[in-house]
């Protein structure tokens, strides 16, 4: 049997502060949304369209708390994650879905900003409580000579 691949990539603009909350366990859990413009010519007239999608946005553990802490309605970013669809029944019996990003990368877009990076503490468990964290540097000094340089 063949393992798919779920993996989405977008660009665009948050439509609303992100909101954090946490799960009864503690867990962080961030969640706003992000318009993708398009912009499509009509064949026949030649008019230019400008629409958008609308994507939900939810962010977890330390990256919710960055997200919260660090972005705001309006803002332009890069969300990388995996499509999650949830179903539904609404008040009248209909079947509803929406599909959502469990975003594992989120970002700034530099196009039209800067920003600055700050950088949070590791912590011994490394990201997610998963596997060592990085390696202490070491405070000794490395001689290289042009000898041990390939190129």
């Amino acid at each position: 049997m063949a393992i798919g691949v779920n993996n989405v990539t977008v660009v665009g603009n948050i439509t609303r502060d992100p909101e954090l909350r946490f799960t009864p366990n503690g867990t962080p859990v961030a969640s706003f949304g992000i318009a993708v413009n398009k912009r499509t010519q009509n064949k026949a007239s030649g008019e230019w369209i400008n629409e958008a999608d609308f994507f939900n946005v939810v962010a977890w553990f330390k990256l919710a708390e960055n997200c919260a802490e660090s972005l705001n309605k309006g803002d332009r970013i890069l969300v990388t994650g995996r499509l999650s669809q949830e179903s539904w029944e609404d008040k009248d019996g209909a079947k509803r879905s929406t599909y959502r990003i469990i975003a594992n990368v989120i970002a700034p877009s530099l196009e039209f900003a800067t920003c600055k990076i700050d950088r949070n503490p590791r912590s011994e468990t490394g990201i997610m409580g998963q596997g060592p964290g990085r390696e202490e540097p070491v405070d000794e000094e490395i001689d290289f000579t042009g000898d041990d340089i390939p190129f």
